[in-house]
């Protein structure tokens, strides 16, 4: 005689696939900087997790890890960086900024089982009012740089007639100097120069008449 039992059979559980390959996600933020302007980030982050804590990441996070904890850690460390920089300075040292985001982001991930392989900053905008502060600023730049070189051709151009006069009025001191020395034996030569030229023509001319009678 066999008793009739029942047993509640567990069915095999799903399996959870993860994919540990290192991937790409961009990530836009919108904060502020030091001196109150709105800055438009952009990070593109490639993340993989840590193979020996896929369960807990599993258990803790779920499966869709990087989209619960990516844009809330990468907000939190962008707010905190770049409001240590003014606006001016986000973009003269961007490169520190970047450095500075990536170890940052990078030590806060692993704290969520996450690897972080590259961060870059792809896109660093700033609001309209801002943009056009700076657009004015670069006018007014070029037309200062304009009015400067205006300015210089106008004083080279003066140096130049001043240097011009003061060379034609040492020749003209020159030559009188010159005619002082000589005196009137100067004026002589050129009275006798005068007339040899004088007497020059007029033999030629009655040369040509004597020939033509």
């Amino acid at each position: 005689f066999y008793k009739e039992q029942n047993y509640l059979l567990h069915p095999c559980p799903k399996p959870i696939i993860f994919d540990c390959r290192s991937r790409p996600r961009n990530v836009p933020v919108i904060t502020g900087s030091k001196d109150l302007q709105n800055v438009n980030i952009t990070l593109r982050i490639l993340f993989r997790p840590v193979s020996t804590q896929l369960p807990r990441i599993f258990t803790s996070i779920g499966e869709d890890y990087d989209e619960r904890v990516l844009p809330s850690i990468t907000t939190e460390v962008l707010k905190a960086v770049v409001a240590r920089f003014d606006a001016g300075e986000l973009i003269t040292q961007r490169e520190l900024v970047s450095r500075q985001v990536s170890e940052d982001l990078t030590e806060r991930a692993s704290t969520f089982g996450l690897i972080l392989d590259d961060v870059s900053l792809t896109h660093l905008t700033f609001g309209k009012e801002f943009t056009e502060a700076v657009e004015m600023k670069q006018v007014a730049q070029q037309e200062a740089e304009r009015a400067r070189f205006v300015v210089e051709k106008a004083e080279q151009q003066k140096q130049a007639a001043i240097i011009s006069a003061e060379g034609d009025s040492q020749a003209a001191l020159l030559i009188a100097n010159s005619l002082m020395e000589a005196g009137d034996g100067l004026v002589e030569l050129r009275k006798l120069e005068a007339a040899e030229d004088i007497a020059f023509h007029l033999n030629t001319y009655f040369l040509q008449f004597h020939r033509g009678i």
